[in-house]
């Protein structure tokens, strides 16, 4: 079969959909905006009902020889989609930066993440396990594909995010129908041209359509298993939806990670990494610092360098070169996040910055620091995801873990400390399925990601995140 090479691919036009190893468009579109300049930067294909069949039924179709494939060979393939990532970094990068709205040098980051998620997610392997039991009787226990996965990305990293759920499926033998939001799904469809020539037709099918392709998706009963990244709210719909056939799922959901700041930090440094850990890429990020409890020995100072931080780091058009903070990414967020900050005002809470008057367009809020709101603040119980947070006081350890822990959410938190036997015994105490010390964000292929309480269910990354996209079989002999 003839296939398109990505030579052709043109980054910035002609967005299709990729069904059965074939570019192909749709009747009808929506369009995609730019949130910093809300001008559509194209229109993406509206996936039928009938389309969608169609993909499905090219996943069904291509499985049986996918899963037949050796894990090696696979993981060959994998490296091979690395490498196109790189060799493409820049025209994928510019249009993320237009539809999501990052900054280019981010944009970058996120695709170069990308590729490195596929080449370790390469390494991973699925040995038999064998064992006798005490009749005499010899057991392999095997690791076999889920079968048809479908796949919902969110929209703040569309393109890591979604490497997240394709690497991981592909190498445990799955094919896979991949769902971007609405929002950001331009980047996502040109990922599945760049890799038309490399996998087989029918083992990664890419979609786009508007709200209603979800639930069509997560209901359909050709799909195995769901992989969903996105708000609690819809992974609970989700795992409703899914509930009809019985499908597996894995969901990562909301979080509310709290940050304890001890008091013998060094307060400029740790400040400086924690601007960076609440408002990288805006604050949409689910495992940002969203509650930053502080000592109080040390809170005055720490409160300054954070506040001098968000006035010298304007948010702007990401496509500019001085520009660290793009836009909210759509006008929907922006008002969930301007909601929030319209809350505090009207309780009378102190504001260290000011998220500004707005911009005429463009959905910009600037660095936003809300000083020693109460802990049944909505800003504190709620999850911003956006350039908003709480700087929280506290006096004693025990005081700043039970309020850390008074939340819903449980998806990962961080401890800083200059004693790395204290931050190791206050991280066993937090409860949140990745805790750090010293750090934020530290991601890795190969270290498990799991969310506790309404974070969610089931685990991303490494070998423990391989085995959501498999099944037990037992041979027994």
């Amino acid at each position: 079969m003839t296939r398109e090479q990505p030579q052709s691919v043109d980054f910035l036009a002609d967005f299709r959909m990729m069904i059965g190893g074939r570019a192909v468009s749709a009747q009808s579109t929506f369009p995609v905006l730019n949130p910093a300049t809300e001008q559509s930067i194209g229109d993406a294909p509206d996936c039928s009902e009938e389309q969608l069949n169609g993909a499905v039924a090219a996943a069904r179709k291509a499985l049986p020889a996918w899963k037949d494939v050796p894990l090696g060979e696979r993981a060959t393939l994998l490296t091979a989609i690395a490498k196109r990532l790189d060799e493409q970094v820049d025209p994928l990068a510019l249009l993320l930066t237009r539809e999501q709205g990052k900054p280019l040098a981010d944009a970058k980051a996120e695709i170069g993440l990308a590729a490195n998620w596929f080449r370790g997610a390469a390494t991973l392997d699925l040995p038999p396990e064998r064992r006798t039991e005490p009749s005499g009787r010899v057991v392999e226990i095997q690791r076999v594909p889920v079968g048809v996965v479908g796949a919902l990305v969110p929209w703040n990293f569309p393109i890591l995010l979604g490497a997240w759920k394709i690497a991981p499926a592909l190498l445990a033998g799955n094919c896979l129908v991949v769902k971007p939001s609405p929002y950001t799904p331009l980047a996502t469809l040109k990922l599945g041209e760049l890799l038309i020539d490399i996998l087989p037709p029918g083992v990664l099918n890419i979609i786009s359509g508007g709200d209603r392709l979800g639930p069509l998706l997560t209901e359909h009963p050709g799909i195995d298993k769901i992989s969903f990244t996105g708000s609690t709210v819809t992974g609970r719909a989700v795992m409703r939806s899914a509930s009809q056939t019985l499908k597996r799922v894995t969901l990562e959901l909301g979080g509310n990670d709290p940050a304890i700041v001890l008091p013998d930090v060094d307060v400029e440094k740790v400040a400086t990494k924690l601007f960076w850990g609440v408002f990288s890429n805006s604050g949409q990020v689910c495992i940002a610092a969203k509650r930053i409890y502080v000592h109080d020995a040390i809170y005055d100072r720490f409160a300054a360098k954070m506040t001098a931080l968000a006035k010298a780091n304007v948010p702007g058009n990401g496509e500019a070169a001085d520009v660290r903070l793009g836009p909210v990414q759509n006008k929907a967020q922006f008002n969930r996040v301007q909601d929030l900050i319209d809350d505090a005002r009207a309780r009378g809470y102190k504001f260290l910055t000011e998220p500004g008057a707005g911009k005429a367009v463009g959905y910009f809020i600037a660095p936003t620091i809300i000083d020693n709101p109460p802990d049944d603040a909505r800003v504190v119980v709620e999850e911003p995801f956006g350039p908003l947070v709480p700087l929280l006081r506290y006096a004693s350890v025990d005081e700043a873990v039970r309020r850390a822990n008074a939340s819903e959410f449980a998806l990962a938190g961080s401890i800083w400390s200059a004693d790395l036997e204290l931050a190791a015994q206050i991280a066993n105490r937090l409860d949140a399925g990745t805790v750090w010390i010293n750090t934020v964000q530290a991601i890795s292929p190969t270290i498990p990601f799991a969310g506790h309480k309404q974070s969610g269910i089931g685990v991303e990354n490494g070998v423990e995140g391989l085995h959501e996209y498999t099944r037990i079989k037992a041979i027994v002999r």
